[in-house]
């Protein structure tokens, strides 16, 4: 797939059901993100189509990419652009079978999740946790610099292009020593989501990203 395709920033919906994950999904497409992940791991599979659905909708009208999480049937039902996967879902290798053309995402903790992920034909990884957050139960191990690093490094020694995605815990104030690192983009839930002005935040990521491409250039 042309890297062209994946953002540079990604939301990932909240647990949080205060907030219901359709209107957190209105909420960041207002504030200009044109990706978003749903995830929802606390709900039956009829709410979480009807979430789904009702995404869909939302990121039609903002012109943005709609990924669900863990559920590839759900992301050909509802129409959505891709589906992301953790290590405890469905191998990529089978998500590709069944979704075709899908994006496929998936999520490593280590080098060699990270590796076979690729291997089986992920379109981009998602590394992480970056450091602690609360917004996802059962947290893997911490990477920090050095475990994304690490991954990174894998990844290009075994010449595998896919982009990196850091996630988990990551604030504004982190990404310069994440992108120092050569990764693609960012994966965000609560930095967006608990924000008192989403807007303001998504505009300060987004314009990082701007600024650093025109840095570097086109080849970054």
């Amino acid at each position: 797939m042309n890297n062209e395709k994946i953002a540079r920033l990604h939301f990932i919906t909240l647990d949080d059901y205060r907030t219901p994950p359709a209107r957190q999904v209105l909420l960041a497409c207002q504030a200009g993100i044109k990706w978003v992940q749903l995830r929802i791991k606390e709900g039956s599979r009829a709410f979480i189509l009807q979430a789904a659905r009702e995404a869909r909708g939302i990121c039609d009208h903002y012109q943005a990419r709609l990924i669900i999480n863990d559920h590839p049937d759900i992301a050909l039902q509802c129409g959505a652009d891709g589906v992301h996967l953790g290590q405890q879902d469905m191998p990529v290798a089978k998500a590709r079978k069944m979704a075709g053309k899908l994006i496929i995402g998936g999520t490593a903790n280590t080098p060699a999740q990270a590796l076979d992920m690729a291997r089986q034909g992920a379109d981009y990884i998602g590394a992480g946790p970056f450091r602690f957050t609360t917004t996802k139960k059962k947290l893997s191990p911490i990477l920090g610099r050095k475990g994304i690093e690490a991954i990174r490094d894998q990844l290009d020694r075994e010449g595998m292009p896919q982009p990196l995605i850091a996630v988990g815990g990551i604030r504004i104030e982190d990404l310069e020593e994440l992108l120092a690192l050569r990764i693609y983009g960012i994966a965000v839930s609560g930095t967006i989501a608990r924000a008192a002005d989403p807007l303001e935040v998504t505009k300060k990521l987004e314009n990082y990203f701007t600024k650093l491409k025109s840095d570097v250039g086109n080849s970054w």
